[in-house]
């Protein structure tokens, strides 16, 4: 006889696991910043970096804002 399973047993969660904004591990340059939001996004991470760049040159506070999301954002796992 075969058993039929039943919804909501181990293992057969059709929902996917949440998104957590964290520096990368694996793609970074420095802090791991521009890495952590291209994977959370689903971006290319160099043009994550390219955008964060060419931005510098604008006024505002870019570096301080990637200096604070250096400290804020967690290590990924």
């Amino acid at each position: 006889m075969n058993a039929v399973p039943t919804p909501g047993t181990a293992g057969d969660d059709p929902r996917p696991a949440p998104r957590r904004l964290a520096r990368s591990r694996d793609d970074r340059w420095i802090g791991g910043v521009c890495g952590g939001i291209a994977d959370y996004f689903g971006w290319d991470p160099a043009l994550v970096r390219l955008v964060f760049a060419v931005s510098i040159v604008l006024p505002g506070p870019q570096v301080l804002a990637y200096l604070l999301l250096w400290l804020i954002m967690p290590k990924a796992r």
